[in-house]
C-alpha cells in the first residue's frame, strides 16, 4: 500500500465531525497569518497583531452563527480557537520577516482561509436545514466578514470591494460542493474537491490577473 492510499484510508476512519474541525482550524491558522502578517505590515504592536489575528480568524463566523441563530458561539465553547489563533500570531511575528514575500504569503494564506471557511459555512448552514442558495451565502460570509473587519482596521480597502476573483471562487466551489451531493463519494473527499476549487479558482485569477469587468455607462 502506497502513502496516498494510506493516508486515504486514515482519513476515511475520522468521523465527519473531525474532518470538519480540521477544515475549520486550517483556515483559522490560514486567516491568523493573513491578519498578522497585514498588521505587522501596517506596525502594530504584538497585541494588536493578535486582535486583527482574531477578528480575521473568528470574525466571519461570529456573524454566520448569529445569523443563524447558532448558540453558544463556537469560539466561546471550544478554547482552541483562541488558543491556534494567538499562538500562530506569536510564531509569525517571532519568525517571519514582513519584508520578503509578503505580497505573495498574504495571498496564499487568504486564498487558503477562502477555500476553507466557504466550506465551513456552507457545512454549518446545511447542517442548520439551510437551502443550497443560503448555505452558499453562509459561505461567503464566514470568509468575506473577518476580512473586512482585517482591512477597515488596518486602514486598506476591503479585498471583497475590489474587482476581485474572490466572491466568484466561493460561489464556484459550492455550486461544485452541491453538484457532488448526489454522488456516491466519501464526504470528505468532496469538501477536499470544493476547497481545490476554490483555491485553485482563486489562485489562477491571482497569476493571471483576472478581475471582474468594471460596468460603465455608454453614452
Amino acid at each position: 500500500m502506497n502513502i496516498g492510499s494510506k493516508m486515504m484510508s486514515m482519513i476515511s476512519l475520522l468521523s465527519p465531525q473531525a474532518v470538519v474541525y480540521a477544515f475549520d482550524m486550517v483556515g483559522v491558522v490560514a486567516c491568523s497569518v493573513s491578519g498578522t502578517i497585514l498588521a505587522r505590515s501596517k506596525h502594530f504592536d504584538p497585541l494588536g497583531c493578535i486582535l486583527v489575528a482574531m477578528v480575521t480568524a473568528i470574525g466571519g463566523g461570529t456573524v454566520r452563527d448569529l445569523m443563524l441563530a447558532r448558540h453558544p458561539l463556537f469560539w466561546m465553547i471550544d478554547m482552541n480557537y483562541l488558543l491556534v489563533i494567538t499562538v500562530t500570531s506569536l510564531l509569525f511575528q517571532v519568525f517571519f520577516d514582513i519584508s520578503k514575500r509578503i505580497d505573495k504569503m498574504l495571498q496564499l494564506s487568504d486564498a487558503i482561509g477562502l477555500a476553507a471557511f466557504t466550506l465551513i459555512g456552507i457545512k454549518v448552514a446545511s447542517s442548520m436545514g439551510a437551502n443550497p442558495l443560503i448555505a452558499t451565502l453562509m459561505g461567503i460570509t464566514t470568509i468575506i466578514v473577518g476580512g473586512m473587519i482585517r482591512d477597515i482596521i488596518c486602514n486598506e480597502i476591503p479585498l471583497v470591494l475590489r474587482r476581485e476573483i474572490y466572491i466568484v471562487a466561493a460561489m464556484v466551489g459550492a455550486m461544485v460542493y452541491f453538484s457532488l451531493l448526489p454522488v456516491m463519494m466519501s464526504g470528505w473527499l468532496r469538501e477536499i474537491l470544493t476547497m481545490l476549487t476554490i483555491f485553485c479558482v482563486r489562485m489562477l485569477a491571482l497569476h493571471f490577473d483576472w478581475h471582474l469587468p468594471a460596468l460603465q455607462r455608454h453614452i
